[in-house]
C-alpha cells in the first residue's frame, strides 16, 4: 500500500510559493486531489487543509504576492488564484449543527476531526505538502484498492447532516466503486431516500447530471430504481431505456452526455421534459434541447436531414436514444442553401410571399436530395419555376 504521494502537480512552482506562503506545516493536501493521485487518475482540482483562520490565510496571500478570493469565507474557504489553476484552501472544522440541507461550522485545530465530518473514507485522506505523507484515519486507501464506496462512521448520521449525500454515494459508486456495493451505504441510502425530498431542486439536479454525465451510470441508476431513491427524485424515469443509450454511444465512439441520458430516460412527451427541467432548474438551452429528444416519434429518419432540422447535438440525441447510426453526421458541417430570395426575384417573380413559398420548395428538394451542390440547387429552381402556372 502506498505510504507517500508523489505526483507532478505537487511540483509545481506555484504550489511550492502557497505552501511557502501558509507554512508546510499549516497545510496538507486533502479529498480529491490526493485520492486522484492514488488512483492514477488526472487531477482537476487541488483543494488544501490548514489550521490557519481564514483571514490569516489571506493575510499571508497577500504577503507573498498571491491573489486570495474569499469565495466560500463563512466556511473558511479561500481561493489562492495561481498561474497553473485556483487552489482552495480551507480551514479545519467541525460542524456545531446540521439540519440535512445546511450546516453550521466551528474552525477547528484537529485534523482527524476535521477528515471526520467528511463523507467518504476515499475522499478524507490528507497528505502533506512537503513528504507526501498521507494521513488516513479510516481506511480510505483500502476502500481506494478494493473499490469500496463507504460512508466515515454511520451511514445514517452522515445522510441526516447531509441529505445530498445519498446521491453523491452513487455518483461516486458510479465512478469509484466496484460491482460489490457497500450493504450498509445502500442501506442507509434506500431507508432515508425521502429526504432527497427537502433539498432544494438546484442541488438534486445538479447531483443527478453530475452522474448521468459519468462514463456508464446506467447499472448505477438501474440500483437506484431498485432501491426507490431513482422514484423520490426522477419517478418517470425507465433505467432500461439508459443502459440501452449508453451501450449506443459506446458502440459508435459518442461522448457521455448528460443532457442525452437525462432525456433517454424520460418518456417521449416534450411537456413532461419540460416540467423535469424546471424541477432540476435547467438552462434555457438545455429545456430546449430536452424538450427536441422527447418530441421523437418513430424511427428518426436520415440523419443529416434530421442534423439540418433540429442541430446537430439535437439530432445526435435523437439518432442514440434510437440505437440508429451517426455516423455520417462524422466530419459532416451543416449546410446552407445556396439559394436567396433575391435570386429567385431576378428569374422575374415579383417580391413578397411568393418569394417565399419558392425558396421553402427549393429547399425542401435540396434536402430531400441530400444537400446537392449550387447547380443542381439552379435546376431545381427552375424546375419549380416552370411548373407554377403563367
Amino acid at each position: 500500500m502506498i505510504d507517500t504521494l508523489d505526483a507532478p502537480w505537487m511540483h509545481r512552482d506555484d504550489i511550492a510559493a502557497l505552501v511557502a506562503a501558509l507554512g508546510h506545516d499549516n497545510v496538507r493536501y486533502v479529498g480529491g486531489a490526493v485520492r486522484d493521485t492514488l488512483l492514477g487518475l488526472p487531477v482537476k482540482d487541488i483543494d488544501m487543509a490548514t489550521v490557519l483562520h481564514p483571514q490569516a490565510v489571506i493575510e499571508r496571500l497577500t504577503a507573498a504576492g498571491i491573489r486570495g478570493v474569499p469565495t466560500g469565507i463563512e466556511h473558511g474557504t479561500v481561493t489562492a488564484v495561481l498561474p497553473g489553476g485556483p487552489v482552495e484552501i480551507t480551514t479545519l472544522r467541525h460542524d456545531v449543527s446540521t439540519d440535512g440541507r445546511r450546516a453550521t461550522v466551528a474552525f477547528a485545530q484537529d485534523w482527524r476531526e476535521d477528515a471526520a465530518r467528511r463523507d467518504f473514507t476515499i475522499n478524507a485522506l490528507y497528505a502533506d505538502p512537503l513528504t507526501g505523507e498521507i494521513f488516513d484515519w479510516f481506511g480510505g486507501r483500502e476502500d481506494l484498492e478494493s473499490r469500496r464506496v463507504r460512508f466515515i462512521g454511520d451511514a445514517r448520521q452522515r445522510i441526516r447532516e447531509d441529505h445530498l449525500r445519498i446521491l453523491r454515494y452513487f455518483r461516486f459508486q458510479a465512478r469509484f466503486g466496484g460491482s460489490a456495493a457497500d450493504d450498509e451505504a445502500e442501506s442507509a441510502c434506500a431507508e432515508l431516500a425521502a429526504t432527497l425530498k427537502g433539498l432544494s431542486r438546484e442541488r438534486v439536479g445538479m447531483e443527478t447530471m453530475n452522474l448521468l454525465g459519468l462514463p456508464d451510470p446506467a447499472p448505477t441508476v438501474q440500483r437506484m430504481a431498485e432501491l426507490g431513491v431513482l422514484a423520490v427524485i426522477l419517478p418517470e424515469a425507465d433505467p432500461e431505456s439508459l443502459t440501452a443509450l449508453v451501450a449506443a454511444e459506446t458502440a459508435q465512439g459518442r461522448a457521455p452526455d448528460p443532457i442525452r441520458r437525462l432525456a433517454a430516460l424520460l418518456p417521449a412527451q416534450p411537456a413532461l421534459a419540460e416540467q423535469v427541467a424546471a424541477r432540476f432548474r435547467l438552462s434555457t438551452a438545455q429545456k430546449k434541447r430536452l424538450s427536441l429528444a422527447a418530441a421523437r416519434e418513430g424511427a428518426p429518419g436520415n440523419a443529416r436531414t434530421l442534423a439540418y432540422r433540429l442541430g446537430r447535438e439535437s439530432a445526435l440525441d435523437r439518432l442514440l436514444i434510437a440505437g440508429a447510426d451517426t455516423a455520417t453526421l462524422n466530419g459532416w458541417d451543416i449546410p446552407q442553401l445556396p439559394l436567396k430570395g433575391g435570386q429567385i426575384v431576378a428569374r422575374g417573380t415579383a417580391a413578397g410571399p411568393d418569394v417565399a413559398r419558392i425558396l421553402q420548395e427549393v429547399k425542401d428538394a435540396w434536402i430531400e436530395e441530400g444537400f446537392p451542390d449550387e447547380v443542381r440547387v439552379e435546376a431545381l429552381l427552375d424546375a419549380i419555376l416552370a411548373a407554377r402556372p403563367a
